[in-house]
């Protein structure tokens, strides 16, 4: 059970903690589709697909990309082409300039979340980033490992991947500050319902509209115990965001 009462005893200004998922919520894509259909891999990615796990999959991927001459400089050139909304990273940065920590938890992988932040201007605003490690190996494949090792120790959540559990993220990053933090969670995906029912009575969960997220939590709206704001788009995404920065009082 998690405990769900909250503490109010210090100014709003330094207590707020936003979580951004990546996938369909900072980027309008998804940044493994992205890639695989950018750079024409979508026949044989739809042909391993069910026999792979995900990680596997775009590792298999990867590989590929790699004996076709295709570098990673041509990966990183591809990702720069994802759509990210003008409102978001506006978003993004005006609420790390109101003193929110910004903490990232996604299911894409370093190289890609670094490349397309970095080339937004946009990584340093983030104080954490929690998602499956990427690197160039010896002949200059990139690479893409689980963020959990499911063979060394299962995470044994039944909602999340095997690959990564965000409930247990998030439990992590609240154990690691004072009890008086607050968190906003953003995102859109069934794997944000998992560490969306983690969430207190006193935080608050956007989830962006029709998508899995709010399909999940509208299917029962009493098991989630922080307050909901959904979000469409950029412009909305952009406004909720802030408006619940100054509803907490660090406008």
């Amino acid at each position: 059970m998690h405990n769900n009462t909250c503490v109010y005893d210090i100014e709003m200004g330094e207590n707020t903690v936003v979580i951004f998922d990546f996938d369909h919520t900072i980027i309008d894509d998804d940044s493994d589709r992205w890639v695989v259909s950018e750079l024409g891999l979508t026949h044989l990615f739809n042909q391993l697909r069910s026999t792979l796990p995900s990680i596997s999959l775009m590792d298999r991927m990867m590989k590929e990309l790699h004996s076709q001459g295709i570098t990673t400089n041509h990966i990183a050139d591809c990702l720069k082409r994802a759509y990210l909304h003008p409102s978001i990273l506006s978003a993004i940065k005006s609420s790390h300039t109101l003193g929110c920590d910004l903490k990232l938890i996604s299911d894409a992988n370093t190289f890609y979340i670094k490349t397309i932040m970095e080339h937004h201007g946009a990584w340093d605003c983030f104080s954490e980033v929690n998602t499956n490690p990427a690197y160039v190996d010896e002949e200059g494949c990139l690479r893409i490992t689980p963020f959990h090792d499911s063979t060394l120790s299962p995470h044994n959540c039944h909602i999340c991947p095997p690959n990564m559990c965000k409930g247990l993220i998030i439990d992590r990053i609240r154990g690691s500050l004072p009890e008086n933090r607050r968190f906003i969670y953003i995102g859109d995906g069934i794997g944000d319902y998992c560490p969306t029912l983690n969430l207190k009575g006193c935080d608050f969960v956007m989830p962006r509209k029709d998508y899995p997220l709010w399909d999940q939590i509208s299917s029962d709206p009493k098991l989630v115990n922080a307050e909901v704001h959904e979000w469409s788009n950029g412009e909305e995404l952009e406004n909720t965001l802030l408006n619940l920065i100054n509803k907490l009082g660090i406008a």
